[in-house]
């Protein structure tokens, strides 16, 4: 095999009409938006880009890694989830917040619920029984434990993607997530 990813199992990052990192399509999803025009080549970086090269007896279509929607996408309402123990389970990766441990998790309170501490996204964490038992009622500094991640809400799924596709980006240019302020 000469490393090479196989047509079919390429994808193309689609972008909305003003230009938010969306998400990724394959292939032939990419071919359908841009033969039904919903879709255009959108050309970052350098010009050599083109992906793939599809033929067919009476069309050829270049397919970029990148497209811009040209309709309005009527995006899904999203709203942050409920503080339950799926959703928290989801956040943390089913692992304890404080050993990384993957068995016998539960829910622990950072500042516990006896001591005025809420059922909210910054004040939840997934902790294992022992780490949760060992902290008890007290707060993870006066326990002496540290959490791995700071709790917090979960974002909508297209801002996510989003961060993470121009973190991507940057780490391929070798640019820092440094500026200038304003």
């Amino acid at each position: 095999m000469n490393g090479r990813i196989p047509v079919l199992e390429q994808s193309v990052v689609v972008f909305s009409q003003n230009y938010l990192p969306l998400c990724k399509v394959n292939i032939k999803r990419a071919v359908v938006l841009l033969i039904t025009n919903k879709a255009e080549p959108l050309n970052i970086g350098t010009p050599d880009e083109w992906q793939v090269t599809v033929t067919s007896p009476s069309l050829v279509i270049f397919v970029p890694q990148h497209i811009r929607l040209k309709i309005n996408s009527s995006e899904r309402v999203w709203k942050v989830p409920p503080v339950n123990r799926r959703e928290v389970l989801r956040r943390d990766r089913h692992s304890c917040q404080y050993c990384g441990s993957k068995k016998h998790l539960t829910l622990d309170h950072v500042l516990p619920r006896s001591r005025g501490g809420q059922h909210t996204w910054d004040n939840v964490v997934i902790a294992c029984e022992r780490c949760n038992s060992r902290k008890g009622s007290r707060t993870p500094k006066e326990a002496g434990m540290q959490l791995a991640t700071k709790p917090k809400a979960p974002i909508h799924p297209a801002i996510a993607f989003a961060d993470r596709f121009w973190m991507d980006v940057q780490a391929r240019s070798g640019v820092t997530g440094e500026h200038e302020e304003c």
